[in-house]
């Protein structure tokens, strides 16, 4: 096993660890260990809220989820003789739920969890259909998840980072505040908002303090959306065996990474809608000096995906155009499009006994696939999910003798407040 290099204990809040990482991006949160070109390390993570959220048949923890805290990130981590330009190479070796814990409060203990964010704490791909708040609970047996609240589905998870990315230059910072500020200028009072600007109070930035604490507290970039230094991407085959090249900003180029998903469906689509848990990665990293020009890479990671994903040979296929449910044609929009095809999923499901409730955290967080199927024919964008009918415990095909029907069980627990 590699050398932990950055240790957690289960028993410990992430702020009050030996090592404390971050939760926000700035060039100037300093490194918290640093390791050389072709050296590997293991990493311990810790879920994105840091505990917040419980194994019970509630969904009030989901309802008042501390959104302005996450992620809770580890790292940062330098690389020795890394400079701006470079592409720094990481290897995932391995990564997993947290080892030899498997029962306990944390997930990532022999569970995890999928939730449906409520409109107004951050929403969802469907928030205007969904508006409420939900969870479903999945308990792992090995490498398979299966869950109280959404019965008579199984399936092999596909475990890999939401989140990993290096430092932005103090330049690019800048650039993703200005433009994501004009973003929120244009409808400011926006439920849920446009962007997330900086925000100080919640800011975890390691062991830093005082004046500097504050100055940088007050620049930095929350977590939330991916950017050029990759981030929150949530692209579930940079799994085990992925070859990722990121570009460098800074000095060390300060490589972070968290959030980890036991599963994920194509599009994370409710926002918090993989299996969220903490664990652990083995990583080795190397570095292309000079790589950004040479590749052309100056923004934005290219990776080489893992080679363990779940084979599945039988797919339910769903699509969507650009449509709106009022009937109100938009051109070419593809975001609309896959809404639209992840709705009818979920609408042929309910036929089976499921709410759909049920369905929509299903789509989150079983290995769905979605794909661009069509963006030139005006005015339609055509997108499709692909649905594994493996994953159930009944045919879920379309036959002459109609659906099956489950036994939805409690169901999905649904947070008491309105959203």
């Amino acid at each position: 096993m590699p050398d932990v290099i950055f240790p957690l204990d289960s028993n410990k809040k992430f702020e009050d660890q030996e090592l404390v990482g971050h939760n926000r991006w700035h060039p100037d949160i300093p490194a918290v260990a640093t390791v050389k070109p072709g050296e590997s390390f293991r990493v311990h993570c810790r879920e994105w809220f840091d505990g917040a959220i419980v194994n019970d048949d509630s969904a009030e923890d989901v309802l008042n989820a501390p959104l302005l805290t996450v992620h809770k990130l580890s790292g940062p981590f330098a690389v020795e003789g890394a400079k701006p330009g470079d592409l720094l190479v990481v290897d995932i070796l391995d990564v997993g739920p947290i080892p030899q814990e498997d029962s306990g409060p944390l997930a990532g203990q022999g569970w995890g969890y999928t939730g449906i964010f409520a409109k107004k704490n951050g929403g969802g791909f469907l928030t205007d259909v969904f508006p409420d708040a939900y969870k479903a609970i999945w308990d792992f047996t090995g490498q398979v998840a299966t869950s109280r609240h959404v019965p008579g589905v199984s399936f092999t998870g596909l475990i890999h980072p939401g989140l990993m990315g290096t430092a932005p230059s103090a330049a690019l910072l800048a650039k993703w505040n200005k433009r994501e500020g004009d973003l929120i200028a244009t409808d400011p009072n926006r439920v849920p908002p446009l962007a997330l600007p900086p925000e100080a109070e919640h800011a975890v930035l390691g062991r830093l303090e005082g004046d500097e604490f504050n100055r940088i507290a007050a620049e930095a970039a929350r977590t939330a959306p991916p950017r050029e230094n990759g981030g929150n991407q949530d692209i579930k085959n940079m799994s085990k065996g992925t070859r990722i090249f990121y570009p460098v900003f800074v000095d060390g180029a300060n490589l972070s990474m968290g959030d980890l998903h036991f599963s994920q469906g194509d599009g994370e689509i409710t926002f918090c809608g993989a299996i969220e848990m903490g664990g652990f990665m083995d990583l080795r990293v190397d570095l292309i000096k000079g790589g950004m020009d040479t590749y052309g890479v100056s923004e934005n990671a290219i990776f080489m995906p893992g080679i363990v994903d779940p084979r599945f040979s039988e797919w339910l296929a769903f699509s969507g155009t650009s449509v709106t449910l009022d009937g109100e044609q938009k051109y070419l929009d593809s975001h609309l499009s896959y809404q639209r095809a992840c709705l009818h999923a979920i609408d042929y499901l309910t036929k089976f006994g499921y709410s759909p409730e049920q369905a929509y955290l299903l789509l989150g967080a079983a290995p769905i696939e979605g794909r661009l199927s069509g963006v030139v024919d005006i005015p339609n964008s055509c997108s499709t999910v692909y649905l594994p009918t493996a994953i159930f415990d009944f045919d879920v095909r379309p036959s002459a003798s109609g659906p099956h029907q489950i036994n939805p069980g409690m169901g999905a627990p649904k947070a008491n407040n309105p959203a």
